[in-house]
């Protein structure tokens, strides 16, 4: 596979290139692709990029914008399918600094970036641009960025005056609408795992295996945990706001004991 990571290290525009995903956290099963992140000072085009996949793969898709600037591509003789990702380095640096250095907050999600980051194995950065990127994230996670996230997302749960995902799921029960429902629910759980995540200062993974995620990583847990997700997640539902509530209001548990144990 690193045969083809030199194709793309040809490329003046690329600063680094770096292996991501399940199988640099070392979760990965036989379902999981390669994530390949290459990051670039300006766009290489899909022409050129087309000219690197032809080579090895029989079944592919290049140019696809769904996702961000990217290539998906079965490589015949590993038998397993790449995801090439084209990153910004100033995009990326942003991310980074936001979150990290200017404790910005995100409906959800809001440290996925940096865990991104801390898990890269990093295969080609001959200025160590990207190995200093990373080293950033070796200091203390900051108390300010916890506080933001679990302030921001706690509001969004139910707090807010109006419009939280707990009214807006109570509305479309009212309505007997399962789509909004299940959309606002989706919207919940990432502001739910996001606050999950700060409290326990580590990085948050993305949105596959969370329950086993937190099981594994995280000390502090709301009571009834893996219960509440399993039957929020079952519907329709009579007791969907019952749950939602209780999910909530153990959360804010785990945020004060926390609070009062520094």
């Amino acid at each position: 596979m690193f045969e083809i990571l030199k194709e793309y290290e040809k490329f003046s525009q690329v600063k680094a290139i770096a292996l991501g995903g399940s199988d640099s956290a070392k979760t990965s099963d036989s379902a999981s692709d390669i994530d390949v992140y290459v990051f670039v000072t300006e766009d290489i085009s899909i022409e050129k990029r087309e000219e690197i996949v032809k080579k090895i793969s029989s079944k592919y898709e290049v140019g696809g914008e769904y996702f961000g600037a990217g290539d998906e591509f079965f490589v015949d003789r590993l038998n397993r399918q790449l995801d090439v990702m084209f990153w910004n380095i100033n995009w990326f640096e942003d991310m980074v600094s936001c979150t990290w250095e200017k404790f910005y907050p995100s409906n959800g999600y809001s440290t996925a970036f940096l865990y991104t980051l801390s898990i890269f194995n990093i295969v080609y950065d001959p200025e160590n641009w990207l190995e200093n990127l990373k080293d950033k994230l070796k200091c203390e996670y900051p108390e300010q960025l916890q506080k933001n996230i679990i302030k921001r997302n706690i509001m969004l749960l139910k707090d807010k005056p109006f419009a939280s995902y707990y009214k807006q799921i109570e509305k479309a029960i009212q309505r007997n609408d399962i789509n909004s429902i299940n959309h606002r629910i989706s919207a919940f759980i990432a502001s739910y795992f996001d606050i999950i995540f700060a409290i326990n200062k580590i990085f948050h993974p993305g949105e596959k295996r969370l329950i086993q995620y937190c099981k594994n990583n995280c000390k502090i847990l709301p009571e009834n945990f893996e219960e509440n997700i399993n039957n929020l997640l079952t519907q329709p539902n009579k007791n969907t706001l019952e749950i939602l509530n209780e999910m909530v209001e153990n959360l804010k548990v785990c945020w004060t004991n926390q609070e009062k144990s520094v």
